[in-house]
């Protein structure tokens, strides 16, 4: 098989894989609609440009020779995602006027903004780019860089193809559940809880 559509296919098996990410899409499309979980899905994608240029530069190398930077990542991302988890967890009538800024452009940018933490605040994302990315890397081929860069460049887009699919998806599941009560209270416990789960399992987990 081309090493290209390996790459590729890698990609989307992990982006299938539920998770934070996924979730919060999700979560966002139901309760605060289509457009600010595209912004959410843009955030994320800042964030794994992000994550891209620091596996470029070996950060990953420094959670390796200091141990306690990938600890305080990982306990500072996980706390970011029980907070959000609790947030969730909150009925929308508590969010005052929330209905009135669905369409404000500052709702949009905070949107955005739970999506770069969430996934630049997991380091688990950091080095999923630094092994995966160098594999498929032939010094052979050309300049290293421009692999690399090339390489950045299809996640980062893979992964916002597959982002604007959960947040349309999302928006779907809160247009079909807007006029049941019970049912968006059943899906705000569930996001929440999931999302407390992740965090916890963010907060357990040790470095490879």
């Amino acid at each position: 098989m081309d090493d290209r559509l390996l790459y590729l296919g890698a990609l989307a098996l992990v982006f299938l894989m539920p998770g934070p990410d996924m979730l919060l899409l999700l979560q966002t499309g139901a309760r605060h609609g289509r457009q600010a979980a595209f912004a959410t899905a843009l955030g994320l994608a800042l964030a794994r440009a992000c994550h891209v240029a620091l596996a470029a530069v070996g950060l990953a190398t420094l959670f390796k020779v200091l141990p306690w930077t990938f600890a305080v990542v990982k306990l500072v991302g996980a706390a970011y995602l029980l907070w959000l988890g609790v947030r969730m967890l909150r009925p929308a009538a508590d969010e005052q006027g929330e209905q009135q800024v669905r369409s404000a452009p500052g709702h949009w940018l905070s949107a955005a903004r739970r999506g770069v933490m969430t996934n630049l605040l997991n380091p688990k994302a950091l080095l999923f780019c630094s092994v995966l990315l160098p594999q498929f890397i032939d010094p052979a081929q050309g300049q290293v860089a421009g692999q690399f860069a090339l390489l950045g460049l299809a996640l980062v887009v893979t992964g916002m193809l597959f982002d604007l699919i959960y947040a349309t998806t999302g928006d779907w599941i809160g247009r079909r559940l807007q006029r049941h009560a019970g049912a968006q209270r059943a899906q705000q416990w569930l996001f929440g809880s999931l999302l407390i789960g992740f965090a916890l399992r963010l907060a357990w987990v040790q470095q490879g």
